[in-house]
């Protein structure tokens, strides 16, 4: 279905609003799945744990829980873990008195007595600090907290939501997240899809965006065209529906679709997320290595771009050799020669059984 069509039954929210329903949870089972366990849940008085890759809408489902909660008319604080250093984290959840350290000059409440009657919204928890963990599982466990140099006891009336792109069980394998507040906090547990596993959803993402951000610039923005819509479905999207808007919002404000087809090509060449890069259980030296493969297989493939595909021109640019571009196109899993579709082209689908073992072989004597 066209942009067109589906803009004519929505309409772009405000600041703050959350967007309809049916842009939220779309047409897949999966996510009708996940509505109704949401729904179901979100009068259950009990902490709730979103988990799903980055950019999934782990936030926006946790505002949806508020809006449909008895918690509705209270505030929707939100924590961002990581974002908090370690040594002020306890102060920014449970507050200080004055005095209580160096730069308090004033009392001062945590966000877990500022959502009082409402939720309370940690965040990408899996990054919160070990020894942070057992401060967060004692006010889950007890609703109960102290302010930083204070001795007045303070009673947490706020429900918890927690959001991760980790994946926990993992981790608690590994040592790395409190067994018990994995448990404390997952009492429900929803995991979202990833945007490539609801493709069909795409046009109506599409078809919102296009609208939110026409209001917001004050002016009518063009759908895209079918041709368009389709090759966007068809793309990875490893920053699933964050990824998708920061691409409609590009063409929001530059009005032109070349912008889009531009970035689509980026979004092909995008890297996979090293697994286990953001909490430290990959090795560094391992990690340092795969980092470096794919920055230089975006590189060549940038290389061969700007070059029209003639590698000596490629290898020029480069500064290295034929035989050394070859053997590099080879270790990329890069194909020697153009192909049709550019697509296959990209270092997350090299193509395969397109290299000339003549060439593989000078490569290998020259390199």
């Amino acid at each position: 279905m066209g942009c067109v069509a589906i803009s004519k039954r929505m309409k772009a929210t405000q600041p703050g609003e959350l967007p309809p329903d049916e842009v939220i949870f779309g047409s897949t089972q999966a996510m009708r799945d996940i509505r109704r366990e949401l729904e179901r849940g979100a009068t259950a008085d009990v902490p709730l744990l979103l988990q799903g890759e980055t950019g999934t809408g782990k936030e926006v489902l946790a505002r949806f829980v508020h809006r449909c909660s008895g918690r509705t008319a209270g505030p929707f604080v939100k924590v961002n873990c990581p974002a908090v250093p370690g040594d002020l984290f306890e102060s920014e959840l449970f507050g200080h008195e004055k005095g209580s350290f160096t730069g308090a000059v004033e009392s001062k409440p945590g966000q877990a007595e500022m959502a009082r009657g409402g939720t309370l919204f940690l965040d990408e928890i899996g990054e919160l600090d070990f020894k942070l963990q057992a401060k967060l599982l004692q006010l889950l466990q007890d609703g109960q907290f102290y302010r930083i140099g204070g001795q007045t006891e303070r009673q947490s009336e706020a429900r918890v939501v927690c959001a991760t792109n980790r994946k926990l069980r993992e981790a608690v394998r590994s040592g790395l997240f409190r067994q018990d507040l994995f448990y404390r906090i997952s009492v429900l547990s929803t995991e979202l899809p990833r945007l490539q596993d609801r493709k069909g959803d795409i046009p109506m993402l599409v078809a919102y965006f296009l609208e939110k951000y026409g209001r917001r610039y004050g002016r009518g923005v063009s759908p895209f065209s079918n041709s368009l819509l389709a090759r966007l479905q068809e793309c990875p999207w490893p920053g699933n529906i964050r990824q998708l808007e920061n691409l409609v919002h590009r063409y929001a404000v530059f009005q032109s679709e070349q912008t889009v087809w531009d970035s689509v090509e980026d979004v092909d060449r995008d890297p996979v997320p090293v697994e286990g890069a953001p909490n430290g259980s990959l090795g560094l030296k391992k990690f340092t290595s795969e980092t470096v493969k794919e920055l230089q297989r975006r590189i060549i493939l940038e290389a061969l771009d700007a070059n029209g595909w003639h590698r000596g021109l490629a290898a020029r640019a480069l500064g290295i050799s034929y035989g050394a571009l070859l053997y590099k196109i080879k270790q990329a899993g890069l194909p020697l020669k153009r192909s049709r579709k550019r697509a296959s082209t990209s270092p997350l689908n090299p193509v395969k059984g397109t290299t000339d073992s003549r060439e593989w072989r000078r490569a290998r004597r020259g390199a």
